[in-house]
């Protein structure tokens, strides 16, 4: 199949990844542009790992205050270059993050933040609630393990499905920005305020 410059430049609009690398997953993919997305998504996850380690010293800090004035969010993206923090799609990125975090309420940036304390009483209370099951304790804690991905994804932002794309993470939606800039980008810091409503 042919690949026009107008697909090319449609797939480019939708990922701003790009000519060539967006012609070669054109390619890959005769001219799929949904296919095309998924090579270009891989990728991007592949050379996002790479960076993962590089210092982040620039970035920005971004406001969400919610219609009714009752809910706002604080959160510090970082990102490696003054270039980066300054492009309106970092911030664009930086201000859907904490309109996620004003929507999804995690508690923790990653399962790392998490304290042994906190996931211990977790396993304790789904134990618990199979004590009685007659189930084995292998199995259990199979369960046990599967119930505790389903906490992160709860209370950890990057775990947490995208407020505006829930066949993504947040995680994966800083690789794709990753991807794109060729720089490292992590969440810092959060901080969630709401009005008592008791």
């Amino acid at each position: 199949m042919e690949i026009t410059a107008e697909i090319v430049k449609e797939l480019r609009q939708r990922t701003g990844i790009g000519v060539m690398e967006c012609k070669k997953a054109l390619q890959e993919s005769n001219g799929n542009i949904e296919k095309a997305i998924t090579i270009l998504r891989k990728k991007g996850y592949a050379r996002a790992k790479d960076k993962v380690n590089r210092e982040t010293s620039e970035g920005l800090i971004e406001t969400y205050i919610h219609i009714n004035g009752k809910l706002g969010v604080l959160v510090e993206v970082n990102c490696e270059s003054d270039f980066v923090s300054r492009n309106a799609e970092f911030k664009e990125l930086a201000k859907n993050i904490a309109m996620h975090i004003a929507a999804a309420n995690p508690k923790y940036i990653s399962t790392e933040d998490i304290g042994p304390e906190v996931l211990e009483q977790e396993k304790e209370i789904i134990r618990e609630q199979f004590k009685d099951s007659n189930k084995p304790p292998e199995v259990i804690e199979k369960i046990v393990q599967g119930k505790l991905g389903k906490f992160h994804e709860e209370v950890c932002l990057l775990d947490q499905p995208y407020i505006k794309d829930d066949k993504i993470s947040i995680k994966q939606l800083i690789e794709t920005y990753i991807a794109k800039f060729g720089e490292n980008i992590r969440v810092r810091r959060f901080a969630r305020f709401e009005i008592d409503k008791s």
